[in-house]
Formats: C-alpha cells, structure tokens, sequence
C-alpha cells in the first residue's frame, strides 16, 4: 500500500515530512508518500519531535503516550506509530487517505 498511512501489527504508521520553525503548526500538504507538517518549534534538543508527537496526540485525540517516534529522531523524514486507533479514524480525524496520491 502506498501512501502516509499504513497499518501494521496492530498499529497504525503516519509517515512525515517535518519542517521547523513554521509560522504555526499544521498538516500543509501531501508530498508522495509523506504529509508534510509544519512546527512551530526549532529542531533542537528534540524540540521539533515533541511538537509533532504533541500535535498528533491532540488532533487525533489520543493520549500522548499512544503517540511514539520510530524512526527519524534526527531526520525531517519521520515515521510516527499510532496504538490504541483504528486506520479509519486516523483517516477521518486528518483528513486524508492512506491511498490517496
């Protein structure tokens, strides 16, 4: 499957493309494979990978300890893992498809 979304083991993966030190934080568009997302946070001492798993915690509303970095700490590439979700709702709650293109 191709896309941003994908579920796996029983989890779903969000694959991203962070920018720092945006004017705000948000979803700003797709790009292949990954949704590009903007933080207001500078990349540093982690700054910017806590902004992420925060905004993802709170526009998805799950608690923040199902929200978890796997891949990326020091990469504007990231993959972020979801437990405790279903596809669907992520889907719903972002705004986007796991197939879209």
């Amino acid at each position: 499957m191709s896309g941003c979304l994908k579920e796996s083991s029983g989890r779903v993966l969000i694959f991203l493309k962070v920018v720092p030190r945006a004017s705000r934080t948000e979803i700003a568009s797709r790009e292949g494979p990954e949704l590009r997302l903007r933080v207001t946070a500078p990349p540093v001492d982690s700054a910017a990978n806590q902004a992420v798993l925060d905004f993802l915690a709170e526009k998805l509303a799950v608690p923040r300890g199902q929200v978890g970095l796997i891949r990326g700490a020091t990469h504007s590439r990231k993959t972020v893992s979801l437990t405790g979700i279903s596809l669907a709702e992520v889907e719903l709650r972002l705004g986007v498809k796991s197939s879209q293109i």
